[in-house]
């Protein structure tokens, strides 16, 4: 039996509409064209569909088989269609995002409940397993979108930039290091350093600061959640280095003093990684731009500090 999706739509029509005349007019064709069409389906199916001399044309049970087929195949159908428009529309799509930035779920939270509600027909995820193969897995179509702030020349992946930040030094307001303008490499020495769970190259202290200078802490301490850091920091457990952005709080804490590190600061950018051919899909482009603002709000809304200890406000 060969029985074609415009043989769904002529079982639908006719038993909607109860007549061939207006069965055709629906259809856009002519009454004889849809007789012979009937008598076709007919025969592929090897039943009579319609009971005859009817009024009006009646299905008959193999006929109503049949149009319980056609309503529930044509409607996938016309949604499926209606989702590969979506997709060659850009409005569609699927959107699985890796995130290198440990802390970054403090900023990107919010810009995905944002996204949300303007790409309700986008599928979005966070695959944080893949955090630290997300790069490769990205070019192997696992993810969409990688956030990074360690940028690479890889074929076929553009990086476009997010937003600055700068890593700043956490202690507790009792340490000795409060005292301070502001830390450097030296001053770890010693220190119970916590971080979060990430290998040493993605830490930007290490990275950025104590590799190259050569200086090992006392111990380095391993933590999940920003919030406990700043518990540990707080009770004296040790210090800490975070993004800018996590320590918004911090200002209007007694018991936490924040300060740059190294007298001119460090400063890092975050990116967001994607591959080439879906650069440009609006939904894609749309993420970035919620990103950079939602940096903007919380960068107003934070205290940071300069290389005097003072704290100020970013513009």
């Amino acid at each position: 039996m060969h029985i074609e999706f415009r043989h769904l739509r002529t079982i639908r029509a006719i038993h909607e509409t109860g007549g061939l005349a207006r069965a055709a007019d629906q259809l856009g064709m002519t009454q004889s064209a849809l007789s012979h069409q009937i008598k076709t389906i007919e025969e592929q199916a090897g039943v009579e569909l319609f009971v005859r001399r009817s009024k009006p044309l009646k299905l008959s049970a193999a006929g109503m088989k049949l149009l319980a087929a056609a309503e529930d195949i044509l409607p996938r159908m016309a949604a499926l269609e209606a989702e590969f428009a979506g997709l060659q529309a850009g409005k569609a799509g699927r959107l699985h995002i890796a995130i290198e930035c440990h802390a970054c779920f403090e900023w990107l939270l919010p810009v995905l409940e944002s996204f949300r509600k303007a790409w309700p027909d986008v599928d979005v995820d966070i695959r944080p397993g893949l955090a630290f193969d997300a790069l490769p897995a990205l070019r192997r179509e696992e993810v969409d979108l990688v956030v990074s702030s360690d940028p690479e020349t890889l074929p076929g992946v553009e990086f476009a930039p997010l937003f600055d930040y700068a890593p700043v030094f956490v202690c507790a307001a009792s340490h000795p290091l409060a005292e301070k303008p502001f830390v450097e490499a030296e001053d770890f020495r010693g220190q119970t350093l916590i971080t979060y769970p990430v290998e040493r190259p993605r830490l930007d202290i290490f990275s950025q600061l104590l590799t190259p200078a050569r200086v090992e802490p006392a111990a380095v301490r391993q933590v999940e959640l920003t919030a406990v850091i700043l518990l540990l920091v707080a009770s004296g457990r040790g210090v800490a280095v975070l993004p800018d952005w996590v320590v918004r709080q911090v200002k209007s804490s007694s018991e936490l003093v924040v300060k740059p590190v190294t007298e001119a600061g460090l400063t890092r950018r975050l990116y967001a990684a994607v591959r080439e051919e879906e650069a440009g899909l609006p939904f894609m482009a749309h993420l970035v731009r919620l990103a950079r603002q939602e940096a903007v709000k919380l960068q107003r809304g934070q205290g940071l500090p300069d290389a005097a200890g003072n704290v100020r406000q970013r513009a």
